[in-house]
């Protein structure tokens, strides 16, 4: 079944097929692929192509450019029910669909027109790259530098925690163009990663969302060309900023698909496990456990949705949206932290899927702004009105 089967409206009832689709997808064919890559820690993207014919790569690319022009609040329940099953998936095409509506948005025509009907077809994953080995949540102190050379520009440096760093084909890079310390050091360069002067290793270890790829790079003398810049000159850390803005909708969607499946599964196990001749969900610690929960995640999803709604409106939503990514995303921990403890000792092992659930959602606390940028975020926010 393909969400492309039937014409795309923006009707509600068309969005509740979509989500339902998705749903039914993600539950029926990728728990076990993530299952797989979180034991092998093997990336997820050997699937791209049946993310494509779902029409999952083009969510938030407009129809004109064969995508499917979702808005904001479906796409956020899209990512959801995508990360209820395999969180690894949800960031992969999170990720690369931030990136679709970046192009949208900034790149220069004949560029936009030409790139944007690639995203939706197979071998043209995209990513973005901006953190490095001494520049996390300090974007401006990132070293790597693009050096004006004829028809474009050559990056030099090196970026860290770069997301479908190994397969993705088209990334977004910040690199200095301008003295450090001016006003415009910054811009945002599309890079055609497919070259020698892109080196990638895989980062392995990692605590979870296993798989998703993460990759180290070098860059020595990738060449970028001159139409590929996105925006003007020095409006790098502007894009960055306000895509990552996006980008934690995405994430604390992300966060709360995982939540949702470890409160489904710490239900189910409750009503199963029997302990002094009774299911423990009779007992009220699990019923509390069970109820905060499922308080938490509608709470998350009504943040979420609000974010996302103002998204849609062409409204600033830099506050709710880091609102939506600290709440879910720490809920999500205090939820898969519940789903491991009602498990007890069958929670502990890796046979038992909130083993796994409980080691991916502690990443969503950290990437796209940790849980401490967002508090920043709010305040200033709050402090400026």
């Amino acid at each position: 079944m393909s969400v492309l089967d039937s014409p795309i409206d923006h009707s509600v009832e068309a969005h509740d097929g979509l989500v339902q689709a998705v749903r039914e997808f993600a539950r029926s064919e990728l728990i076990d692929l993530d299952r797989r890559c979180d034991r092998e820690e093997s990336s997820c993207c050997v699937e791209f192509q049946r993310f494509c014919e779902m029409g999952l790569t083009g969510l938030r690319i407009p129809e004109s450019f064969g995508g499917l022009d979702c808005p904001a609040v479906t796409y956020a329940h899209l990512i959801r029910e995508l990360a209820y099953a395999s969180p690894s998936v949800a960031v992969t095409l999170g990720v690369h669909n931030m990136v679709g509506e970046i192009i949208a948005k900034y790149a220069h025509e004949p560029l936009r027109s030409e790139l944007l009907p690639k995203l939706v077809e197979p071998d043209n994953l995209t990513g973005f790259a901006i953190s490095e080995p001494d520049a996390g949540s300090d974007t401006a102190a990132a070293k790597t530098r693009a050096e004006k050379v004829a028809g474009g520009w050559k990056l030099f440096g090196n970026k860290m925690w770069v997301t479908n760093g190994m397969t993705g084909r088209w990334f977004c890079v910040l690199a200095r163009t301008g003295e450090v310390g001016g006003k415009d050091d910054f811009s945002m360069l599309l890079l055609d990663a497919r070259q020698a002067g892109v080196k990638r290793a895989m980062i392995k270890g990692k605590m979870g969302i296993r798989g998703s790829e993460t990759a180290e790079w070098a860059l020595d003398g990738a060449f970028v060309p001159e139409s590929n810049m996105l925006g003007k000159l020095g409006d790098g850390r502007r894009i960055g900023l306000t895509s990552l803005g996006g980008g934690r909708i995405g994430i604390a969607s992300q966060a709360l698909g995982i939540a949702q499946a470890c409160l489904d599964e710490m239900a189910r196990y409750a009503r199963q496990r029997e302990q002094f001749g009774r299911p423990i969900a009779d007992f009220q610690a699990i019923q509390w456990m069970i109820a905060d929960s499922a308080t938490e995640i509608a709470a998350a999803q009504q943040l979420i949705d609000r974010a996302a709604a103002m998204k849609d409106a062409g409204r600033k939503f830099a506050r709710e949206g880091s609102m939506a990514k600290l709440f879910a995303s720490e809920a999500a921990n205090r939820i898969a932290y519940r789903a491991v403890q009602v498990h007890g000792g069958s929670g502990f092992v890796n046979d038992c899927r909130v083993e796994q659930l409980y080691r991916d959602a502690r990443i969503t606390t950290i990437y796209e702004g940790t849980s401490e940028v967002q508090r920043i975020v709010i305040s200033r926010e709050l402090v400026r009105e």
